[in-house]
């Protein structure tokens, strides 16, 4: 056989969500807000997130119920499948057998609503009427469009000026679900509307929408912030899919050597991974396996970033996150990994990247596109721009393999299809994508304004 698939039924969808903040190799530096230089008081984020959400992110429970009407909803599409890509174990000729969990099966096409149709039925059940947010690539926010859609609710998603013109069709997708879409920056907002008296040509960044989602957020009273990434509850929800991954791995008596996963802020990779970074833990993993995260030269967060204080956002609305960061300023290139172009990492995965439980590389996006065209030849999925960068570390480590004669078994997560980024695909193909790695100086000076910003930032005991 070309692809084994590996099933469960609809049974199996977990009943809990894993917070790995009671789990973590030392506790979490908290929130600080900027004016007071004190962690940050569950109240103040009750005034964009829900309190059952502002609960989950600070929860030290392992174990997170899913509500009944959310695991109704999940079966829309879960559980997603586990396929062995055996030819493309047999074109690389490689003796590693590699695994990929499918999250495009979906209705948005991604692992995003698996926190979206959460946290749009904790804000529904609070009584809140619309949400706003912000999105890259337009998975995220087609995943709160569709979310919110479920529950009776309105949306309004600021999307990356660069990527609402390079995917147009995501942008349809997101208002045949009811949502009000706009290219950020925009005139709606106050902070858009500086930015755009600055430079009418502004691009956009995944910092600059959060800024706008959330003055819209705080500016109406009907009006909740979401966050598709970097955050603590958004993180736990997407664990059903390393969950999942787990059970379909003991149908065929597998447990992997290696996990790779893309990261822009860490959420589906964290959703893989955390499941067996709890049994690595508990020591129940069969395996000392390894984790990867992967990300593009062109936002090297974990590779190159400062692990620091920083805003979530380009508005600096959002308290003080430790993370590894490049500058809550930093504007990325508009190249087509989208949802990668975020200038920091979730607070977990950096906290676990700095203790040496996470590793992380980084690839151009001109090599990360040749290794998508080898997949959607072997494997016929076409994938996301995003997942493609985890395909091609898996590759290179699967060649590895077959130099040092190695058998491993490796997983990784296709967190979503690429049916809405052909663009991206047709200038690969005709040779207009430009291998970019950003300049190191270039992060040292966005670095070094944070430091002028915050010079106290440095001496919280965290």
């Amino acid at each position: 056989m070309n692809k084994v698939r590996i099933d469960l039924d609809q049974e199996a969808i977990p009943k809990y969500w894993y917070n790995i903040l009671p789990d973590l190799p030392k506790p979490l530096p908290p929130p600080i807000d900027p004016e007071t230089r004190e962690p940050v008081k569950p109240e103040k984020l009750e005034v964009i997130f829900p309190k059952e959400l502002v609960r989950q992110e600070m929860s030290q429970d392992r174990w997170i119920p899913i509500p009944e009407e959310v695991r109704e909803a999940y079966m829309q599409w879960r559980p997603t499948p586990l396929f062995r890509a055996k030819r493309l174990e047999r074109v690389l000729k490689t003796p590693a057998k590699i695994y990929y969990k499918y999250e495009g099966v979906s209705p948005p096409g991604s692992h995003k609503p698996n926190t979206a149709v959460a946290q749009a039925y904790y804000n529904m059940k609070e009584g809140v009427e619309r949400l706003a947010t912000e999105t890259g690539a337009g998975q995220w926010g087609s995943a709160l469009a569709f979310g919110c859609n479920m529950f009776g609710m309105k949306s309004t998603i600021y999307m990356v000026k660069v990527s609402y013109y390079q995917k147009p069709h995501r942008k349809t997708l997101m208002q045949l679900w009811g949502a009000e879409v706009l290219p950020s920056p925009s005139d709606r907002t106050n902070f858009g509307r500086k930015l755009l008296k600055e430079d009418p040509d502004n691009p956009g960044s995944l910092g600059i929408a959060i800024g706008e989602a959330i003055e819209d957020a705080v500016t109406h009273d009907d009006t909740k912030y979401s966050l598709g990434s970097v955050l603590n509850h958004v993180l736990l929800h997407q664990t059903v899919i390393g969950l999942e991954a787990l059970e379909q791995l003991k149908q065929v008596e597998e447990y992997p050597d290696v996990i790779f996963g893309c990261v822009g802020g860490g959420s589906s990779f964290s959703g893989l991974f955390w499941p067996f970074y709890y049994e690595k833990i508990q020591g129940k993993a069969e395996k000392n396996v390894r984790f990867v995260a992967v990300e593009p030269t062109a936002c090297p967060t974990l590779t190159k970033g400062v692990y620091t204080f920083d805003h979530g956002d380009t508005a600096k609305l959002t308290p003080l996150l430790k993370m590894f960061t490049l500058g809550h300023d930093f504007i990325p290139p508009p190249v087509h990994a989208g949802g990668l172009r975020y200038h920091g990492d979730a607070p977990t995965l950096s906290l676990l990247a700095k203790e040496g439980e996470v590793d992380a590389i980084a690839y151009d996006q001109v090599s990360v596109f040749e290794a998508a065209k080898l997949f959607v030849e072997t494997e016929g999925i076409l994938p996301a721009p995003e997942p493609s960068h985890a395909i091609k570390a898996v590759i290179d480590e699967a060649l590895r393999c077959k130099e040092r004669e190695e058998e491993k078994t490796i997983l990784f997560l296709l967190c979503g299809h690429g049916h809405f980024d052909m663009k991206a695909f047709e200038d690969f193909i005709e040779g207009k994508l430009v291998s970019y790695e950003h300049p190191r100086e270039k992060i040292e000076e966005s670095i070094e304004r944070l430091k002028e910003r915050y010079p106290w930032v440095e001496k919280i005991g965290y």
